[in-house]
């Protein structure tokens, strides 16, 4: 009886990590595909996104020389904000702690 439990679980755990190891290729090949990394001639492009809640979204997207805001929920797209497009992002230094206290 145990044996048989045995040699089920170790046929059927590798199985289910290539399930899970697929899913995550699959996923990221997808995601990659919506977001439109590989088009560099397209004239939207998702620059940066975080998550509010789960249901909840902010992203940023350049359109023709523009960033604009987008509050994305279930329900549809907003428009929060315009503005000029950014050259390039500077990197943030840190600031020392010794510098933060005294401001």
């Amino acid at each position: 009886m145990m044996v048989e439990y045995f040699l089920r679980l170790a046929l059927l755990l590798p199985l289910l990590a290539a399930l899970i190891w697929g899913s995550l290729r699959l996923t990221r090949f997808l995601q990659t595909r919506l977001v439109g990394v590989h088009g560099t001639g397209q004239s939207v492009a998702l620059l940066e996104t975080t998550m509010l809640s789960p249901g909840l979204k902010l992203a940023v997207v350049r359109f023709h020389d523009t960033e604009i805001l987008l509050g994305c929920t279930r329900n549809g797209l907003v428009r929060l904000g315009e503005a000029p497009c950014r050259a390039s992002v500077p990197a943030l230094a840190p600031v020392p702690i010794s510098e933060a206290g005294q401001a």
